[in-house]
């Protein structure tokens, strides 16, 4: 795969995106809207998930991007056993070339329920995403080339994905971490890479409705291994990974509170050694989402 220009890729996202996993549930009118207000709220990139039973990644990055006119499009992420590595690096050079430097893509091993639920078997995860890698490096592609490479990056959470991320390609994209693990990601990538992590918030002042709220959506990683054992080995109990997790563990991953509160969370983030930190407003409906993004934007993107 050709190098990657990571400070120009910097450039692009800004410090500040949006990482919104409720647009893939809109209809392709109303996912279109609502990324066209995002890029003229200012954010300078919009994440997309992948789902078995959600819109194709790739496909649907492709109708963000032809909806808007700047914004910064990412996959995070586009699941592995979703599409072989040439159809990865076919998908991701055709969006490159139509859209020149707005798209970033995101790939992962993703989680074993979530691959067996595609019919396929889970693999070691850092021999399975090297073997991918070099697939996707092999393939060739007689279309014309983007005019700029598309950056890749990894869904690395733990050191040895996260070195490969930084060998082999822009960065990482962490997802469900606390602003710890940013400090020990950017330690172990060293300086160059790209680090992107993904930070949920909560415009919500009280403690127990927030955290009421956060435990809806923290309940359902915390069944899923990996996350698990990445917060375990950062020193968290098993009592804070029950349930929906402590108290502790709620707080440390969710940002909640007021803007200021969640711009804080944000600045420690980068602080840290994160380069873009992509928010996701969860709780609520799409359209309360929507509203936290507004109202956040002036804040986060003063």
């Amino acid at each position: 795969m050709t190098a990657t220009d990571v400070p120009a890729v910097r450039s692009s996202l800004g410090k500040v995106g949006v990482w919104f996993s409720a647009i893939s549930s809109r209809t392709a009118v109303d996912a279109g809207e609502a990324a066209r207000e995002i890029e003229g709220l200012g954010y300078g990139c919009l994440w997309v998930g992948e789902a078995p039973n959600g819109k194709e990644a790739l496909t649907h990055s492709g109708l963000l991007l032809a909806a808007t006119s700047t914004l910064v499009v990412a996959t995070g992420i586009a699941n592995i056993y979703a599409r072989d590595p040439m159809a990865m690096q076919l998908g991701a050079l055709t969006l490159g070339e139509a859209y020149p430097g707005r798209f970033v893509l995101g790939i992962g091993v993703s989680h074993r329920p979530l691959v067996a639920a595609r019919g396929h078997d889970y693999g070691k995860p850092l021999s399975a995403m090297r073997e991918y890698l070099d697939g996707m490096a092999a393939a060739e592609y007689l279309p014309p080339a983007p005019a700029q490479p598309v950056p890749v990056v990894l869904a690395a959470l733990r050191p040895r994905m996260l070195e490969l991320a930084a060998e082999r390609t822009a960065g990482a994209h962490p997802y469900f971490v606390p602003v710890e693990h940013t400090a020990k990601a950017r330690a172990t990538l060293g300086p160059d890479p790209l680090l992107a992590p993904e930070l949920m918030v909560i415009l919500e002042e009280d403690a127990e409705t927030a955290r009421a709220t956060a435990r809806r959506t923290t309940a359902m990683y915390l069944g899923l291994p990996n996350y698990v054992n990445n917060l375990l080995e950062l020193g968290y109990t098993d009592e804070d990974v029950a349930g929906g997790g402590s108290d502790r563990l709620v707080d440390d991953i969710v940002a909640w509170g007021s803007p200021a509160a969640i711009k804080e969370r944000v600045d420690a983030h980068l602080a840290a050694g994160a380069d873009h930190v992509p928010i996701q407003p969860v709780g609520g409906r799409f359209a309360d989402q929507m509203q936290q993004l507004r109202t956040l934007a002036p804040v986060l993107l003063a």
